[in-house]
């Protein structure tokens, strides 16, 4: 991927992991769009950050997916990357008396669907481009769940899967794949706790380290930071199951 000179689209682009690419893309040079649910949210990183553009998209419905997709195609004809970041993580206690399952659907629909979806919306108006980059945001709970939050993980599996099946059928096309793979960083996808957790990775190191292996591995299929390869690797080192028991035995039980 080249870090300048696109046409960005970044959904979840108001906080977090997906703000911070944004600005990072953005200082690289290239016209970036950031997508989410929170109007106020957008609106204050856009006016922390001249030259981005907004807009409301709702990640869970197929229609508005629809409608976003025909207004990138009418605003930002040179849309050439988007990256799928929106995403949730709720704890789930699977013992409890079950439920609406409204916090697992909401999930699926949010992690798993919404990408899927989205994807599929952009990808005539991608594949239009001389070169485009697809990236899907997964985790390293992909590769080594994390208990209590069961459903989240289950949908950054998923992802993973999808990202490896896209990159196949788009192989020999001007279309590239890449899979962003974070560890546990500093946001506040759990609560404001997640923000000042010091186990987790500080935002801005994640995001020097991304954009570091960007820049200088043009051809990445797969961007780990250093701070997430023992999950991601933890079934190819031969210590899965030594991991997965001390990772969550260090993790509290849901409630």
């Amino acid at each position: 991927m080249n870090i300048n000179g696109n046409t960005i689209l970044v959904t979840g682009g108001g906080s977090g992991i997906g703000r911070g690419l944004a600005e990072a893309f953005l200082k690289a040079g290239n016209q970036v769009v950031i997508a989410g649910r929170r109007r106020e949210a957008l609106q204050e990183a856009t006016a922390a950050n001249p030259g981005m553009k907004a807009v409301v998209l709702d990640i869970e419905n197929p229609k508005d997916i629809r409608t976003v997709a025909s207004q990138m195609a009418s605003e930002f004809p040179a849309l050439n990357v988007v990256i799928n970041n929106a995403g949730i993580m709720r704890p789930e206690n699977l013992k409890a008396p079950p439920q609406e399952l409204v916090d697992a659907e909401a999930m699926v629909t949010t992690n798993l669907l919404g990408p899927i979806r989205l994807t599929g919306a952009l990808l005539p108006l991608l594949r239009s481009q001389p070169r485009s980059t697809i990236m899907t945001v997964s985790s390293g709970l992909a590769f080594l769940p994390l208990a209590m939050t069961p459903t989240y993980c289950a949908t950054k599996a998923a992802i993973h899967s999808y990202t490896l099946s896209l990159r196949w059928q788009l192989k020999g096309t001007s279309t590239e794949v890449i899979e962003l793979i974070p560890p546990y960083v500093q946001t506040h996808l759990m609560g404001p706790q997640q923000a000042e957790d010091a186990r987790a990775m500080p935002l801005a190191d994640f995001l020097t380290e991304v954009m570091q292996i960007l820049k200088t591995q043009p051809d990445v299929t797969e961007v780990c930071v250093e701070r997430v390869k023992p999950l991601r690797f933890a079934a190819e080192s031969g210590k899965f199951a030594a991991t997965f028991q001390s990772f969550n035995e260090a993790m509290p039980a849901p409630h």
